[in-house]
């Protein structure tokens, strides 16, 4: 079998060069990080459900009509996907109070907020991800703004659609993080979905007792990452084939 191609490594995931022109293979692996990537660790099988949480969702979320990079689970690890220029505008989508937002404006975690907020952070690692305007982001090129009207367009309506998802099991949707690509067609261009939806990247906490059962356990040392992560994936239903692929913790 030949060597596949490597065309990035991210902190989460590796990307190769697919099969046919226009996809890739997106591989998840283990590692976690947080902070900006002041904080790292390993936590053994999160690859395994991030893939298979990603690949619900993104099902899903194709099934209602939302343009996504997602043709098909490869295996346990990888799933292949269309090959889309990123923007680089990472669109997080917040229903309550948490993390950076309760720190800007001194606000108490767990609020409810009375509308949907949706901010844009210009995706640079080495300049900390600042949060940015609809100006910026038009004014730098980083997106039209018919583009960014796709963009909210289809954030809201995914958010729509998983906010039901996750209260109808149980889960509370905090606050996730979305991006969004340029699916070509020789000289035209559309906005699609793409990257992967999964605890690494939302807030989900249980309804009833807002446990938290996303990375924020990474993050603030809390423990029981991969359990948390399995609790997420057992109540989608998504469970059947991976029990005994996801043993560990964090090394």
């Amino acid at each position: 079998m030949s060597r596949r191609r490597q065309i990035y490594e991210g902190k989460a995931k590796i990307l190769y060069e697919g099969p046919e022109p226009g996809t890739i293979i997106q591989y998840f692996k283990d590692d976690a990080t947080a902070f900006n990537a002041q904080k790292k660790g390993t936590i053994s099988g999160k690859g395994v459900l991030n893939n298979r949480i990603s690949e619900h969702l993104f099902t899903l979320l194709g099934g209602i009509g939302v343009p996504t990079h997602f043709i098909r689970r490869l295996n346990m690890r990888e799933q292949l996907v269309r090959q889309v220029e990123i923007v680089p505008i990472e669109v997080v989508v917040r229903n309550v109070v948490a993390g950076s937002l309760a720190k800007r404006f001194g606000l108490e975690e767990g609020t409810t907020l009375p509308r949907t907020i949706l901010e844009y952070y210009y995706k640079d690692d080495a300049l900390g991800d600042p949060l940015v305007t609809d100006e910026h982001i038009s004014a730098f090129g980083w997106a039209t703004q018919d583009e960014m009207h796709d963009i909210a367009d289809m954030a809201i309506r995914v958010n729509d659609f998983m906010a039901g998802l996750f209260a109808g099991v149980g889960i509370r949707l905090v606050d996730f993080k979305l991006e969004f690509g340029r699916l070509y067609d020789q000289e035209f261009s559309r906005i699609i979905l793409a990257d992967e939806i999964s605890p690494d990247g939302c807030r989900l906490w249980d309804a009833q007792t807002n446990e938290k059962l996303d990375k924020d356990r990474f993050r603030r040392d809390l423990g029981n990452v991969i359990e948390s992560y399995t609790e997420v994936a057992r109540r989608l239903g998504i469970m059947k084939e991976m029990p005994t692929v996801i043993q560990g913790g964090i090394h």
